[in-house]
């Protein structure tokens, strides 16, 4: 492969909804382009992307594809991102590390939810965004109808290039509005090849129509266009597409476009396109605001040759024989083969051995690499997704992925006890490749917990585990932190005595409980006086009762927000030591707390969900019978939809989010923090299992 320079490069996000046609356009791409020297399917499971076993399983993107094609002196590095909510992560990163956003909708289903969330995330970015109706020989396929559906649900902006000539198995040709011919494929055609040829006389009406709604449109976004528009004056084609690019940079038009990936017809107009319309990587001069790892000061980032190397780490994979593989999207500067880079973000060298560009599995090794390429390199030693990489002498740190928070949360553990190292391996490197999977140890409930954006997300984890590293583990509820407190006061005595024939065990105290506000905490108070504690036992006295409280009154959960005063006891000369008086702070907490009208504590999270107002009503009830408490309702951000505030129970909130995506069938969204802890009512208690049984509890 030949070295390509910035001007020469695009990138470009292939972003929709799950099935609605990315992968295979990413691999009719490259392969009409002849980068790819296979045209592969779904069906086969061998697409230039989906490689992974779990995708050829499913049939579904899992994570982040990266291929290329070679079109009209271009390198269009293309980007095949997930298109399930799961898997949102890899999608972002897809569109942080690319300039520009293909926008794929299915001929036959139109818009969907995971069409609309990509759309929104690509505009907030303020990448220019490109749309094409894909699959256009599946039966039922319909332009006007997924044009529509665009219109309604994305954005009124869009202005379609290209119409298709017939539909379906009918689908034979596509009309370029620019250059006013007809492409007319020729059948049994391996790559796309078509003639191109005066517009049919069954098709002149609806092109003149849609041309004069894509000039319209384009004269509006510039005024010295607009005028001559109205004057009657003809507008060349060249200076339609000129515009219509500048358009789209300040995100006035979207063009739309049409093709059937698997039969190849119309995926050259889209490289076309793409080459066209597209943004190169040096036009994308826009500033990147970065720390300097020197100190705290901000600098710019452009795509200049001559800068000092920067590059941003997108996504990691795992290799078999390889071990892991980083891809990383170049910012500024050039980077050759061998070259000795710095890890900004951890402070560590770095060496890029086997520099290579990335073809769906393959690696294809290459010399250098320009400002604004995409690259990859195998076996850095401490580099993982996130990190930016440049050089010692001016290290800079790039701002980082936004991946999105996780909405699920699973206790798991290995089916072998044998493999539990194994398993806290495997969870480590499986967070190192996708940031989205987090994992923690809870000291409190003595679990693994694993959290991720969806239950498929989780289930996929577990294959992964399972074929990387050979650990079979199992997915349970995670137990409640809950906690106990004391409603009343009491007081009493602890003493410990303790005769064994030699020196014995003695210990005596008097205390106080008395419950205190909520979150307030434990508070010890010394009143011994007269020495009938010996000072140095006062603090075994305040271990022995916080060691008690830990084990709970009711149900074996901690005990919070109390008070205790030591007021007097007793001590022997010989026997008395700390063990004895920790001891008599056991007993006494043991003997009093129970006539303090002990009471469960549940923990609550705070919810923010988003959802459209038609399921408003259905959230806000669902939230209600999870014992939710609803705070109040607001306009979302966006402008799109209600953002409900609520209250709710943890131990309510067990894959809220799962039910939330059936409830707004996939268009609500929820954010969730820890609030504290509320007194539960009677009824819910009473379900509470004792800690140390039942299935919850752990030793």
């Amino acid at each position: 492969m030949r070295e390509y320079k910035s001007q020469e490069i695009r990138n470009i996000a292939v972003v929709g909804h799950g099935a609605s046609g990315k992968t295979t356009l990413v691999d009719a791409l490259a392969f009409v382009s002849g980068a790819s020297r296979r045209h592969g399917s779904i069906k086969d499971g061998t697409t230039l992307t989906d490689t992974s076993p779990e995708e050829i399983a499913h049939g579904y993107s899992i994570s982040l594809g990266c291929a290329h094609a070679e079109w009209r002196d271009t390198k269009i590095n293309l980007l095949d991102t997930p298109g399930y909510a799961d898997f949102a992560g890899d999608a972002i990163a897809g569109l942080v590390a690319a300039d520009g956003a293909l926008v794929t909708v299915g001929a036959t289903g139109g818009v969907e939810v995971g069409t609309e969330r990509m759309f929104r995330e690509a505009v907030k970015r303020a990448d220019p965004v490109l749309f094409v109706v894909a699959m256009m020989d599946k039966e039922n396929a319909d332009f006007d109808a997924a044009y529509a559906s665009i219109k309604e649900r994305l954005t009124s902006k869009v202005v379609p290039v290209e119409v298709p000539i017939g539909a379906g198995a009918g689908f034979k040709g596509v009309i370029n509005l620019f250059t006013k011919k007809a492409h007319l494929f020729k059948p049994g055609t391996k790559a796309g090849e078509y003639e191109e040829g005066p517009i049919p006389a069954s098709e002149q009406a609806r092109f003149e129509r849609y041309h004069a709604e894509m000039v319209e449109a384009i004269a509006a976004t510039d005024d010295a266009l607009l005028e001559r528009f109205f004057n009657g004056e003809e507008i060349p084609g060249e200076e339609e597409m000129n515009a219509m690019k500048e358009a789209m940079k300040r995100a006035e038009l979207f063009p739309l476009l049409a093709c059937s990936s698997q039969l190849t017809w119309g995926v050259r107009t889209v490289l076309d396109f793409l080459v066209q319309l597209m943004p190169s990587a040096y036009e994308m001069e826009e500033i990147h605001a970065l720390k300097g790892a020197e100190g705290a000061r901000t600098v710019e980032i452009h795509p200049r040759e001559g800068d000092p190397f920067t590059a941003l780490v997108f996504k990691t994979t795992n290799e078999n024989h390889v071990g892991e593989v980083s891809y990383f999207r170049t910012f500024s500067g050039t980077v050759a083969n061998g070259a000795e880079v710095y890890n900004a973000t951890r402070g560590a060298p770095e060496k890029l051995t086997h520099l290579a560009v990335p073809q769906g599995k393959e690696r294809l090794e290459v010399t250098k690499l320009h400002p604004g390429d995409i690259g990859c390199v195998a076996k850095l030693r401490n580099t993982h997704t996130n990190d930016t990489l440049s050089t010692k002498e001016h290290p800079v740190r790039l701002p980082a992925i936004p991946f999105p928070d996780a909405l699920v949360r699973f206790a798991i553990e290995a089916t072998a006890r044998a493999d539990e190292e194994k398993l806290q391996l495997g969870l480590h490197r499986l967070h190192d490749e996708d940031p989205t999977i987090q994992t923690h140890f809870e000291p409190e409930t003595h679990e693994t917990i694993i959290e991720g954006l969806g239950e498929r997300h989780l289930d996929v984890a577990l294959a992964r585990l399972k074929r990387q590293f050979g650990v079979e583990a199992k997915l349970r509820a995670p137990a409640i932190p809950y906690r106990e407190t004391l409603l009343g006061n009491g007081e009493g005595q602890g003493r410990h005595k303790k005769q064994t024939g030699g020196k014995g065990q003695f210990g005596d105290c008097w205390i106080r409980i008395r419950p205190r506000p909520r979150g307030a905490g434990y508070e010890f108070i010394d009143q011994i006086s007269g020495g009938v504690i010996p000072r140095q036992y006062i603090p075994a006295v305040d271990k022995g009762v916080q060691e008690a409280a830990e084990r709970g009154v009711m149900a074996g959960y901690p005990v919070v927000d109390f008070a205790v005063e030591c007021f007097d006891g007793s001590y022997h000369s010989v026997d008395s030591n700390e063990a004895s008086f920790r001891m008599a702070g056991i007993l006494a907490f043991k003997t009093i707390a129970p006539k303090c009208r002990p009471a469960l504590l549940e923990p609550l999270m705070t919810l923010e969900v988003t959802t459209p107002d038609a399921y408003l009503g259905d959230v806000m009830g669902d939230l209600s019978g999870r014992r939710g408490h609803i705070a109040g309702t607001e306009p979302a951000p966006d402008g799109h939809g209600t953002v409900v505030k609520a209250t709710v129970p943890m131990a309510e909130l067990h894959l809220y989010a799962t039910k939330l995506q059936s409830i707004t069938h996939g268009h609500g969204s929820v954010r969730q923090r820890f609030e504290g802890f509320e007194l539960m009512p009677h009824e819910a208690a009473a379900k509470v299992p004792v800690r140390g049984k039942g299935k919850e509890a752990e030793e």
